[in-house]
């Protein structure tokens, strides 16, 4: 034998023992396993338990057979032998593919390993392992021995042989066949267990077999119906169409003592037909703006059902025409046809909206209705609205006269504290900013703080300005300063103004311009022929008043002393934003806002203190006794509330009390959705009674009862009992009455 062959056996010998060792742990770890899964599911689960616990011991095994390869051996032998000079690799390599000198290392290594044969110490034992392992497998052997044996099957149980009565009928077998209404797909099914769930409109087959066979059999339902069954041969069967939920018995004849009346019932469980789903997919968002030139709409849907939903479905599309009350509507149907699984169909449609007539300021709706297959009264589902709008025209931006002649332009104001932000930032930006453009930003903001002051001085019925314009000169620069921005109208409260947005067209907001414009000079020649200088043709022409009396007299004289304090401040801020000083204009803009929140909160509305006119009191009757002529009055309580079946029930169980089941059996029937589980109350009254001396089948039928109960209104507090101090008060009055 070769030097190296003698060096693969010492390999060999190295990976059986790995090998078993791993064997030696795996073993008793398989077997707990499968005895746990043969008590728990039976002999099949008991297999598959053993099969993957030899199957992941081959695995582990493979990967540690692996490592002691070649190299390992190499390795091991250089470590153990110093005389092979970390020259083990030459035994192992083609003696062709070797230069003389590692040709001639080989010889010499061979002889050595010939004069003094290798043999390496064997690898330990894994104890530790091994000891954990056959721990693990003796403990679940055990436990699994020890288990406590499983009752017998709830459908024998419910059923229990007569004792007293020898010869009685027995049930020794039954089956249920379940058939799922067609449009479901749902294949019949048999089960052993009486215990079903099935969709609303199944139809459900019991065959029962008895020994000794009895003379009548029936299913009894929980609302006292009874529904025979029908012998065939040794079998009794019965048949049962599914339209809501129920508990049920077997009713055996001779049945005296009254076993199987108190035996627990069955549960047929109604599962209900959900209506379909549809989800729109295309758009992302239910409103779209039309943009112009569009001559294509996608539209995509996904529809989705328990059962399935029918493979076309109705696109409805309504446009609308015109604004107001002049507003008209137009009604198209499409049929669209469905893509995919009948659980999940795809709908896609793409429209038209130049063909269906959509015109300039109207809308285009579409919506899809769905139904699924359920017979003989499909269920309909709608998607939500999918709108295209046709957005309405962009006012032009004009200014001057231009801007007033517009139906529809905003007056816009800038809010105090706007003004502050502005000119705050307007102070931040300024090193970056060249000297004209500061000054032209500060001078901005100083005609919107104007503009501001002569909207608030209005409140006061004073001018807008001053006095009158003094004639031109031939110096006087004739370039119109720059219009002020136009921003959103903001409120002082940092929201949006509603009063502010009002039409151009309006009285305050073009007389507010004209006066921008023409610094509130008056001094017009009307064109219509008017005497010049009289006021009434001066108001008839210009169609505005100052300094009216009803606007002097909107305020009290504190709010409108705080309100002209304010119109101080902004005078002062608009006079440093002019000057291009708005670090100056900080305070007394700041001081404004302050005035203009204090405004805001005054009060406004006086009402007139009147006394109460009660009648006039008749000192001939007054502390006399007599009452005639006076109706008596009931003392005012608490309406009357009619108990309904819960509560009564609740009552009647708190106070160990009798109720009528009925009553409750019919509420529980009628609103099956008012508890997660109708049958559990069904069950629960079931159980009482048949045992009404049975204290934890009240407690029971109370816990169901609690979910549906309506919770009673807060009470008034009960007044404190009496304490001595006020008993004393109380004699004391008494005695200073006698």
């Amino acid at each position: 034998m070769s030097v190296v062959s003698a060096l693969l056996r010492v390999r060999a010998a190295t990976r059986r023992r790995t090998a078993l060792g791993i064997v030696l742990v795996a073993v008793p770890v398989a077997i707990g396993l499968a005895a746990l899964a043969w008590r728990m599911a039976g002999g099949a689960a008991a297999v598959v338990a053993a099969l993957l616990g030899v199957a992941l011991a081959a695995v582990i095994a493979t990967r540690r057979i692996r490592r002691a390869g070649l190299r390992w051996l190499v390795r091991r032998l250089d470590a153990d032998r110093r005389d092979m000079e970390d020259s083990a690799a030459l035994l192992f390599a083609e003696p062709a593919a070797l230069a003389p000198l590692a040709q001639l290392q080989r010889a010499r290594l061979e002889g050595r390993l010939a004069a003094r044969p290798w043999t390496p110490a064997p690898a330990p034992w894994p104890w530790r392992a091994l000891l954990l392992a056959w721990s693990v497998g003796v403990a679940l052997t055990v436990a699994t021995l020890a288990w406590p044996t499983a009752a017998p099957p709830r459908a024998i149980d419910r059923v229990p042989t007569r004792t007293g009565s020898p010869g009685a009928p027995v049930l020794r077998a039954q089956t249920l066949r379940i058939e799922s209404p067609a449009y479901t797909g749902l294949a019949p099914r048999t089960q052993a267990e009486l215990d079903a769930q099935a969709t609303i409109g199944a139809t459900l087959h019991w065959t029962l077999r008895f020994s000794p066979q009895p003379q009548r059999v029936a299913l009894q339902l929980h609302d006292g119906r009874a529904l025979a069954f029908v012998r065939q041969g040794e079998d009794w069967t019965a048949t049962l169409r599914l339209e809501q939920s129920w508990l049920y018995r077997i009713a055996v004849d001779g049945d005296t003592d009254g076993v199987i009346a108190r035996a627990q019932p069955w549960r047929l469980e109604a599962l209900p037909d959900r209506p379909p789903e549809v989800r729109v997919r295309a758009p992302e968002t239910t409103l779209s703006t039309y943009t112009r030139g569009q001559r294509a709409w996608a539209l995509a849907f996904e529809a989705t059902d328990d059962f399935g939903v029918a493979a076309d479905a109705r696109l409805r599309i309504t446009v609308t025409r015109g604004s107001g009350e002049a507003v008209t509507f137009e009604d198209h149907t499409r049929t669209l046809h469905g893509t995919g699984d009948a659980r999940a169909r795809t709908f896609v449609a793409t429209l038209d909206p130049a063909a269906l007539g959509l015109e300039e300021g109207g809308d285009l709706v579409a919506q899809l209705e769905v139904r699924d297959t359920r017979v003989p009264t499909p269920q309909q589902a709608r998607s939500a609205s999918l709108i295209l709008r046709w957005p309405p025209p962009t006012p032009p931006d004009a200014d001057g006269l231009e801007g007033l002649a517009r139906d529809v332009l905003p007056a816009y104001f800038r809010s105090q504290r706007q003004i502050i932000l502005d000119a705050e930032a307007l102070i931040a930006e300024q090193p970056r900013l060249t000297r004209e453009t500061f000054e032209t930003r500060s001078d901005t903001l100083g005609v919107d703080q104007r503009l501001l002051r002569l909207r608030y001085g209005q409140f006061l019925g004073e001018e807008s300005e001053g006095h009158a314009r003094p004639p031109p000169t031939a110096d006087a620069d004739d370039t119109p300063p720059p219009p002020p921005r136009k921003p959103l109208p903001i409120d002082d409260f940092g929201q949006d103004d509603p009063s502010a947005a009002a039409p151009a067209t309006q009285a305050a907001p073009a007389h507010d311009d004209a006066h921008d414009d023409h610094d509130h000079d008056h001094d017009h020649r009307p064109a219509d022929g008017t005497t010049f200088g009289r006021a009434d043709d001066v108001l008839e022409a210009f169609g505005h008043t100052h300094d009216l009396p009803e606007a002097a007299t909107l305020l009290d004289p504190k709010t409108r002393e705080l309100l002209r304090s304010a119109l101080r401040e902004m005078w002062q801020s608009e006079l440093h934003l002019r000057q291009a000083a708005p670090r100056e204009a900080l305070a007394p803009a700041n001081r404004a806002l302050v005035l203009i929140k204090e405004v805001q909160q005054a009060d406004r509305i006086y009402l007139a203190r009147v006394g109460t006119a009660l009648p006039p009191v008749d000192f001939a009757r007054r502390l006399g006794g007599d009452r005639d002529g006076i109706a008596p009055r009931a003392v005012p309580g608490p309406a009357a509330v009619e108990l309904d079946a819960p509560m009564a029930a609740w009552q009647a169980l708190a106070w160990d009390e009798a109720f009528d089941p009925a009553a409750l059996v019919a509420w529980a029937q009628t609103q099956p959705r008012a508890l997660d589980d109708p049958l559990a109350l069904l069950a629960a009254i079931d159980a009482l009674q048949r045992d009404p001396a049975c204290t934890a089948c009240r407690q029971a039928l109370r816990a169901q009862l609690w979910q549906v109960l309506q919770r009673p209104l807060p009470a008034p507090p009960r007044r404190a009992a009496i304490d001595a101090m006020g008993a004393r008060y109380l004699d004391a009055l008494q005695e200073g009455a006698r």
